[in-house]
């Protein structure tokens, strides 16, 4: 394996102790002279027509102008779309006429302050009139009542290969389960801000802790028909994402509320607000048949999934399609099909989150292994090791080539370091009348992208000043977990030169090059690596083309050594201040360079969680006391950041496994819309979670690096949700795994 200068090693945040010391600065802490605040009016029913009263909220002194949909642009747009050449079905308004489910953006209000806007809003009245409500995806399927259109059937798609009924005419056994998965919130740190302005040119500058400045840029271009070049967004700093802060949503009402107004505006939400009135993971009922030998061969596979899309088509296509795209990359199954239908519903519009498809995919047939492990009598690691794909696989559906795809060797050290077969065999002996205890394995893959999908491509510009130092411009959007720090080392790599004299920029659509996708699907230090890797090789190129026009010095005898050109056989050096001195001096050029990039592979990365349970038999409540992520990480860029990642996508997806759900009630609301009632796992809830970082070094990758950041919070879930089901002797399928549904299915089984 390839030895490195700085990547690999470990490294500490630049920005660490300032977000440490609470000195950070977000949106919020931004004001602008004569900005109004906005404050959006949420519907409070789930399907109504509806009439607003504002004579009292408009008396509240400082209450500036209430907006309605007769006063915006009636421009239909589609928030997932993040470039041209989508051409998704355009439903959302930046207000509506009619609400669709509860948290449906129906007034906003502008004001002088934040004091002024909600004391406005404690004075609308709302007089509803109640329409049909679409509550379940059943309702959804029966096409009795409708959301929209002539049916609630949003997206459908069948893809597939082999021979399904042959492989199910020569199986011992056709192994079948149903579950569901939850919708969850993503529950960012910094609830969801935008902020516009006017500038004295009279261009509209948008102000975006989001994920994709230029397909803000984009929406904004079509709602208010002004050119691409009078709209500027730049991404600010970022209080968490994953995945709630990628489809533009306030950041186009704060940009058509400061054009209309032609003040500054800010629109804030509250957390109530930001997890009824945003997206959410979509919710799904899957079912997943596999048929198997008694030896423990795979023949073939069929899983038929529906999605609860909301009350807007926002991501129906995409989330079904990356659903799909990871079921064929994980397994060497010789036939497999998929059917999968997203549905309209009166709920809040499902929207990207974290790994977006992996948890849903695997929550459920992850289990469904599992279950065929034991139905054929066989160790569920023994099982996964006979079918799991090997190094260069071909995608069996046509996708890139999997490439040095290591999930086997992630399994084998796994086992290994778990101590698997003795706690797999032995644990369930420390069971008594009140605890069970068992032990979980689950795999899971991911990718790097939309190579072999959608356009992907990025641009990037690299200087060297003369001071020494190197700036990149490059669009990427850190969403805190350290994704600029990453790109550093990497650009420290492509250079030679030390890391903290290289600056990467942020998104901003005036001053850095046009990227095809923005900062989702686990592409940022995938392709922009490889971005930075190649304008680094063509620039110490250009060092040495300098150094050979105006030294003579023939470029065989140069070579790099962190920031200085030293000449071979001698002891003449040069910094490459001196260098882009001499450059501009002399050759009357800047010492930089501007490429395009595109990659030219996809591998798959993937990843094998183990866990250990104690189950409380009387409460149902589970302790997760042990927990093994072991990732096919490819190169680890900064082994701190990769292994906080991995941490973090734990605790996020074991809130899914076991406690984190939005409850609607009979009118759909949602009962617990704050932190008090939504649980997710706190400090006390978390195991140690131990790491194994499995570095195969992909050939095809810029520095051998693979995604970690979504894969990380895929494989602890259905891994913990085993462990349960091997303590009890239970065949649990529907996330959360909550007390109440333990306690339910022990009473079953008596």
């Amino acid at each position: 394996m390839k030895q490195f200068k700085y990547i690999g090693k470990r490294f500490q945040r630049e920005d660490s102790l300032e977000r440490a010391e609470g000195k950070t600065k977000f949106l919020a802490d931004c004001k602008r002279l004569n900005m109004l605040y906005g404050k959006l009016i949420l519907s409070e029913h789930a399907h109504a027509d509806f009439q607003l009263d504002t004579e009292e909220a408009l008396k509240v002194p400082g209450v500036y102008k209430i907006l309605t949909y007769e006063d915006i642009p009636h421009v239909a747009y589609n928030s997932m779309e993040w470039f041209t050449g989508i051409q998704a079905q355009r439903d959302e308004y930046i207000l509506n006429e009619r609400a669709r489910f509860v948290g449906d953006r129906i007034g906003l209000i502008l004001a002088e302050s934040k004091e002024a806007c909600e004391k406005a809003w404690c004075k609308v009245k709302v007089q509803y009139q109640d329409l049909p409500v679409v509550a379940d995806l059943q309702t959804a399927q029966e096409d009795r009542i409708l959301v929209r259109g002539k049916t609630n059937l949003a997206y459908e798609k069948n893809i597939g290969y082999g021979d399904l009924a042959n492989a199910e005419a020569e199986a011992d056994f056709i192994v079948e389960d149903r579950g569901s998965t939850p919708r969850t919130h993503h529950l960012a740190i910094e609830p969801h801000i935008a902020m516009a302005e006017v500038d004295d040119f009279g261009n509209l500058v948008v102000y975006s802790p989001g994920q994709v400045v230029f397909a803000a840029q984009m929406q904004l271009s079509r709602i208010l028909h002004l050119p691409y070049a009078r709209i500027r967004v730049i991404k600010c700093n970022m209080g968490g994402s994953f995945g709630g802060k990628q489809q533009p949503l306030l950041e186009l009402t704060a940009g058509v509320a400061a054009w209309l107004t032609q003040r500054p505006v800010q629109i804030y939400m509250n957390r109530r607000e930001s997890m009824i009135g945003t997206f959410t993971r979509n919710g799904t009922e899957a079912r997943v048949a596999t048929a198997v030998r008694k030896d423990g061969k795979i023949l073939g596979r069929w899983v038929d999934t529906c999605f609860d899309g909301g009350a807007y088509d926002t991501n129906n296509t995409s989330i079904v399609n990356a659903y799909a795209k990871k079921l064929f990359r994980l397994y060497r199954i010789p036939a497999q099909e998929f059917h999968g239908r997203a549905y309209y519903t009166d709920k809040t519009p499902g929207g990207a989150c974290r790994a977006y498809g992996g948890p849903q995919n695997h929550a459920i047939t992850e289990v469904n292994i599992d279950h065929a492990a034991r139905v054929i009598g066989m160790d569920p690691c023994e099982f996964r090791l006979k079918n799991l794909v090997e190094p260069y696989d071909a995608d069996p559906v046509g996708g890139p080539n999997l490439g040095k795809a290591a999930v086997k060797e992630c399994l084998r050290k796994g086992m290994e370091a778990f101590h698997w077969k003795e706690k797999y065999a032995h644990i369930r002996e420390q069971n008594n009348d009140r605890y069970a205890y068992g032990v979980g394995v689950a795999c899971a893959d991911h990718g790097n992208g939309y190579f072999g999908a959608f356009p992907e491509f990025t641009n990037v510009e690299m200087i060297l000043h003369p001071d020494g130092t190197a700036l990149v411009k490059i669009a990427v959007h850190e969403q805190g977990c350290g994704t600029l720090d990453s790109l550093r080392l990497t650009a420290a790599e492509a250079l030679d030169l030390a890391p903290e004299k290289i600056t990467i920029t942020e998104a901003d659509t005036l001053l850095t090059p046009y990227d095809s996708a923005g900062t989702q699907a686990s592409r940022v230090t995938f392709v922009s690596s490889g971005a930075i890797l190649q304008a680094g090789n063509q620039l110490r190129e250009k060092i040495f083309q300098t150094l050979h026009e105006v030294e003579k010095i023939e470029p065989d005898l140069l070579y790099t050594d962190n920031g200085i050109v030293k000449v071979k056989g001698s002891d003449k050096t040069y910094t490459y201040g001196e260098i882009a001195t001499l450059r501009e001096k002399k050759m009357f050029d800047p010492l930089s360079v501007y490429i395009h990039y595109e990659p030219h592979s996809n591998p798959a990365a993937y990843a094998v969680s183990f866990a250990q349970v104690k189950v409380d038999k009387k409460t149902g409540l589970v302790e997760v006391q042990k927990l093994l992520a072991v990732h096919d990480i490819g190169q680890a860029v900064n082994p701190t950041l990769v292994e906080g990642q991995i941490q973090g996508g734990a605790q996020f997806i074991l809130g899914m496994a076991l406690s984190e759900e939005l409850v609607y009630d009979s009118k759909e609301n949602v009962k617990n819309s704050s932190l008090s009632k939504y649980h997710t796992l706190n400090v006390q809830d978390m195991p140690p979670v131990d790491i194994i970082l499995v570095e195969s070094h992909d050939e095809s990758s810029p520095f051998g690096v693979k995604s970690v950041g979504e894969m990380s919070a895929v494989a602890p879930g259905p891994a913990v949700v085993n462990a349960i089901n091997h303590a009890l002797g239970t065949e649990l399928t529907d996330y959360p795994l909550t007390p109440e549904r333990i306690i339910e299915a022990l009473e079953q089984k008596g």
